[in-house]
């Protein structure tokens, strides 16, 4: 991957979680768009078996309830096939470092596996060529580019929301769409 030019192979990835901690919560939900030259070619997406239960607040927040994920995989098999999906491609994200460290955490934890995959932040990419905004939440960002965001907090929804940001970003911004300063 040349890190000074735009971005065309790469697999946006988004998860839903119990919580907010890597190590006290767990991840329900797993999902990845895999682009190639700019163009969706193949999705991921799977529900997972948490240990604990599911808050009335994660449901309320994220649709996904107790009843949904009862019968899913387990969070080592899911982890697995996920992991063989994105291979060594860059991931991008909105606000990436909460799914990776959660990732890294779960894969390490279960597979005995590193993430080593370099990460592309839509967060630090809007605020790079997009300002002077308020907030840059997903969906605030898609209200701006005029994306819909029905179904949002939802995994595979948040990352086509998240492929259509990052498109529109390059889109729609004047500059030479130099990257290294957001690739990590």
């Amino acid at each position: 991957m040349d890190e000074n030019n735009f971005i065309s192979d790469y697999t946006i990835v988004d998860i839903e979680t119990t919580g907010l901690s890597p190590i006290r919560d767990e991840i329900i939900e797993i999902s990845a768009i895999r682009v190639r030259n700019n163009s969706i070619v193949d999705t991921f997406s799977s529900l997972t078996k948490p240990e604990g239960i599911i808050s009335t607040f994660i449901t309320s927040l994220t649709g996904i309830t107790n009843e949904m994920v009862k019968n899913a995989p387990d969070i080592k098999s899911t982890l697995s096939d996920f992991y063989n999906f994105l291979s060594k491609d860059c991931i991008v994200g909105h606000n990436i470092n909460f799914d990776y460290r959660f990732l890294q955490y779960n894969i390490n934890k279960y597979l005995g596996k590193e993430l080593y995959n370099k990460k592309l932040d839509t967060v630090k990419l809007a605020r790079k060529f997009c300002p002077n905004l308020e907030s840059y939440k997903l969906a605030n960002l898609a209200k701006y580019f005029n994306i819909s965001t029905a179904g949002h907090h939802r995994a595979l929804k948040d990352c086509e929301i998240t492929y259509n940001v990052y498109y529109k970003i390059f889109e729609n911004s004047q500059v030479d769409k130099q990257l290294s300063f957001v690739i990590q």
